[in-house]
């Protein structure tokens, strides 16, 4: 795999990544992940860390260097790889369809990002017809470059389809470790931060960003405090958008009503705020998938949300959801009804628990070594080669029921 993100930057291609290479290892497949460095990175088995420098006026992310990932390609050639992956259209695209096509390899691309709801966000003084323009054209010349695209979500294929790519694609959407997301302990969590335990807590999780719509669900609490007073809304995540966040509940009155706690550790920490709230709220418009309401339900935490792009298909029931338009009476009226109806909680609870059941990584993970396989085969035929030796990329695909491919890139 070729990503310009992953750990420590925490974001939900980071956690894609890391769902699916722990459950392709899980079943004997070797992953092996190009990223950049980072200040304070901790050296990982099986992830190849590349020289990088900031972004400007971006001071989460990296720019890898091209020659780092360059000289790697002989070191790759020489552990046989059956495919490439790529997950991000920045220098991991351009850089891993390079490698792949010296390599002799297959590519395929996940396209994650709403790059066309998203770019304005950050490069205000270009219009925003113009960005759109940009985005279409520059996804659509991407995706159709690699052998295989996937989209986390059949509402973001629809969007690609609609730009013109007509790359043989797959929906797979990434899965949730559901031994992982099993319990939290929400008792703790309030304890650390002092709020008492009958205290009302709604609670969103991500990374605090202008395009995942926070600004509404500040609002929405201002709307629901009128009911609900004591009513606190918990943000764990951090990014660019957090001191404007932060005036905007000023502004708005309800800065008791809301508690910042910046990042939090996925594998602790992230649970118990999870289990601390009674409802989890979540209003973005850009959403490919939605991995947090999944996390959320995993845990039993009923949902409040609005269904747009990726966030449809994860609702699409409305199992152990409030599923509110986007307007916010509507959003709050929603909310205050979860908050105030104790039953209406507990069978939304176990509603979000089954639902979230059929989301696991695992099946996910299934679903991704097929097409793995089936872009194998297809680029064997089409190029009559096996770029490994007498065995390559489609003899030991296609024999995975046997003996699993053991190695992707």
């Amino acid at each position: 795999m070729v990503s310009d993100v992953y750990f420590p930057r925490i974001n939900g291609v980071s956690t894609s990544i890391l769902t699916f290479s722990r459950e392709l290892a899980n079943t004997d497949h070797e992953v092996t992940l190009i990223a950049p460095d980072y200040p304070g990175a901790t050296a990982q088995r099986e992830v190849i860390r590349i020289a990088s420098r900031r972004v400007p006026l971006d001071p989460e992310d990296r720019v890898m260097r091209l020659n780092g990932i360059r000289r790697q390609a002989e070191t790759l050639r020489r552990r046989k790889f059956d495919i490439v992956h790529v997950q991000t259209p920045f220098v991991a695209h351009y850089a891993g369809v390079a490698l792949a096509r010296r390599l002799g390899l297959p590519v395929v691309e996940t396209y994650h990002t709403y790059f066309e709801e998203y770019l304005y966000n950050y490069v205000s003084f270009v219009p925003r017809q113009a960005l759109r323009f940009a985005a279409r054209h520059f996804s659509a010349r991407q995706c159709n470059s690699v052998d295989g695209l996937i989209a986390p979500s059949k509402a973001m294929l629809d969007v690609l389809r609609g730009y013109g790519v007509r790359q043989r694609a797959e929906v797979i959407p990434t899965g949730i470790e559901l031994m992982r997301f099993a319990h939290g302990d929400g008792a703790a969590f309030r304890a650390r931060h002092g709020i008492a335990p009958e205290r009302p807590v709604l609670v969103h999780v991500g990374r605090i960003a202008h395009e995942k719509n926070i600004d509404f669900l500040l609002a929405a609490t201002g709307r629901v405090r009128q009911t609900v007073p004591d009513v606190l809304l918990v943000i764990a995540g951090e990014g660019p958008a957090l001191r404007h966040l932060r005036r905007l509940a000023d502004s708005l009155g309800v800065r008791n009503n809301v508690l910042f706690t910046g990042y939090l550790d996925r594998e602790s920490t992230l649970l118990d705020c999870y289990s601390a709230g009674d409802a989890f709220i979540f209003a973005s418009r850009t959403e490919t998938q939605g991995l947090v309401l999944l996390e959320a339900m995993a845990l039993g935490v009923p949902v409040v949300s609005t269904a747009v792009m990726g966030t449809c298909e994860v609702l699409g029931d409305a199992a152990g959801a409030l599923v509110a338009d986007d307007d916010l009476e509507d959003f709050a009226g929603k909310t205050v009804t979860i908050l105030t109806n104790p039953a209406l909680r507990a069978r939304l609870s176990s509603e979000a628990r089954r639902c979230s059941r059929g989301w696991s990584a695992e099946a996910r993970s299934t679903q991704l070594v097929e097409f793995y396989r089936e872009i194998c085969e297809r680029h064997a035929r089409d190029t009559g080669r096996t770029p490994n030796g007498e065995r390559g990329a489609a003899a030991r695909t296609s024999s995975a029921a046997e003996s699993r491919p053991q190695r992707g890139a």
